[in-house]
């Protein structure tokens, strides 16, 4: 109960922020409350780390209403005034995005938060754009009866895969092919254990997997870091989701059963467009040309630091000419169109435009002496988990991994010390680097919004006719009941009693 406690103080803390009128303020504060002790020390250290992250003022807490207010919208829209939401969308989002970005330039002065935030969404679209559209142009088709077994072995392989491609690449690859192997008795539990395990728990294992795990290798987390110690992990959550589906489906599964039994099945397998493979690997190499980890590849410098574009351009570039050489068997089969990636690209301009602020103040309050002292491996873990839930979880995952390196004194700008937080060269390092991984990417599922592939995975299911659940319906019937008792026995296993 403790942990709990813990973490919704590191949460709501972030109210204290609103009387601090200046960072340097702040810490010139908190350096003369320094000791001579050890932990004078640390806090000297979290002290120095504000003072050198932040010169600009910070924001006031009243401007996270924005994103509250899409949050809200998105939540809503769909349910109560579906017809204006479906038209304005792109309108709210943008308007809503430029607001906060406005406010940062013009009051705050601050250049620095919209250009990372830019920076962050070009990558994130230029990602997720070429990996929706190659693999657009394949078609797996698969003649055989759905039964609960031959679903969970999709869903498992799904997790597998997710790995490999990302987990963007995995849910486009899939999720077509999921619904049309559960023709005629495709309900919206089918959609949401997707989600759960092939677009988000799944990419828990390699880099590539997850958005935030491909940023911390980004930063210095070793390439196979994450499959040593987040695998036991995602076996246990993958088995107990997969046995849990397996009886859901089972039970309410057979609804056109007799309907289905009159159909015959030939069990054949057939891929259409395979050619398509080679963009998505050109894509996943792609995702190396970071100019932070190798000193040849171009970037734009900014701010003492540097921005990859070469990366962006291949990707999409990949994106458009995938498309415009695909086999139109496969775009035809698929029923491809843009309005998935349509509908990404500009939630996530309003999402990331607007979060500025919550993750200001979030990653403020835990570099803080006050918000260090209660970082743990626990309470990173709900903290991390429960933002990223309503945040995306990439930078949500940086925030946290900079409070948590703070905390002992480390700088995540700093490549060899990623590195050695990684390799637990400080105290408890490394666990509390598997807390945030494993967080980010599991607590990514509990909304729509948690993790990209989530909403493009629910708009081509509801262009395929299924109803699925509203925002909080989603919550409310499944991300509970279904996958916090996950999150919870997760955090039991590994996290509560070590």
């Amino acid at each position: 109960m403790k942990n709990f406690i813990a973490v919704f103080a590191l949460i709501l803390g972030l109210t204290f922020l609103v009387d601090i009128p200046d960072a340097k303020a702040q810490a010139d504060t908190q350096t003369e409350q320094v000791d001579t002790t050890a932990q004078g020390d640390k806090i000297t250290s979290v002290a120095a780390h504000i003072h050198d992250d932040h010169e600009h003022e910070i924001a006031p807490f009243w401007l996270v209403i924005p994103f509250v207010t899409l949050l809200l919208m998105i939540a809503t829209g769909p349910l109560f005034y579906e017809h204006f939401w479906h038209h304005n969308y792109p309108k709210v989002a943008v308007g809503l995005a430029i607001i906060v970005v406005f406010y940062y330039l013009f009051v705050l002065h601050n250049v620095h938060g919209p250009v990372h935030a830019l920076a962050e969404y070009v990558q994130f679209i230029a990602l997720l754009a070429s990996l929706y559209i190659a693999s657009g142009g394949i078609l797996i088709e698969i003649d055989k009866k759905a039964t609960p077994m031959a679903n969970v072995t999709i869903l498992l392989i799904g997790a597998v895969i997710s790995n490999l491609i990302g987990t963007t690449g995995a849910s486009m690859l899939l999720i077509r092919p999921f619904i049309r192997l559960n023709k005629g008795n495709i309900q919206p539990y089918h959609i949401i254990f997707f989600i759960f395990m092939v677009s988000n728990i799944g990419g828990s294992l390699t880099p590539i997997g997850d958005p935030p795990l491909f940023l911390g290798f980004l930063k210095g987390v070793p390439f196979f870091w994450t499959l040593e110690y987040n695998w036991p992990a995602w076996v246990v959550a993958l088995v107990i989701l997969a046995i849990v589906f397996y009886f859901i489906d089972k039970k309410f599964g057979r609804a056109n059963e007799e309907e289905l039994e009159e159909v015959s099945y030939s069990n054949k397998f057939e891929l259409i467009g395979t050619k398509n493979f080679i963009w998505l690997g050109i894509v996943i190499l792609s995702v190396f040309l970071d100019p932070n980890v190798i000193d040849w590849v171009p970037a734009i410098r900014y701010d003492g630091q540097k921005f990859s574009f070469l990366r962006e351009i291949i990707m999409l570039s990949v994106a458009y000419f995938s498309y415009r050489f695909a086999d139109q068997k496969a775009i035809k089969g698929n029923e491809f169109n843009f309005e998935p990636i349509r509908e990404v690209a500009f939630i996530f301009v309003g999402i990331f435009g607007t979060m500025m602020p919550a993750l200001e103040l979030v990653g403020n309050f835990a570099k803080s002496p006050e918000g260090a002292e209660l970082i743990t491996h626990n309470t990173l873990y709900w903290g991390t988990g429960i933002l990223s839930g309503f945040l995306d979880n990439a930078p949500t995952y940086l925030n946290f991994l900079a409070a948590a390196m703070a905390s002992q004194g480390a700088e995540i700008s700093n490549l060899e010390s990623v590195r050695n937080f990684a390799l637990n060269n400080y105290d408890d390092s490394a666990f509390e680097l598997m807390a945030i991984s494993i967080a980010a990417v599991f607590f990514g599922a509990m909304t729509y919004i948690g993790n990209g592939p989530n909403f493009m995975v629910k708009s081509i299911a509801e262009q395929s006719g299924i109803k699925m659940p509203s925002f909080f319906g989603y919550i409310i019937r499944f991300s509970i009941p279904i996958l916090l008792p996950v999150l919870i026995l997760t955090w039991l296993i590994f996290f509560a009693f070590v």
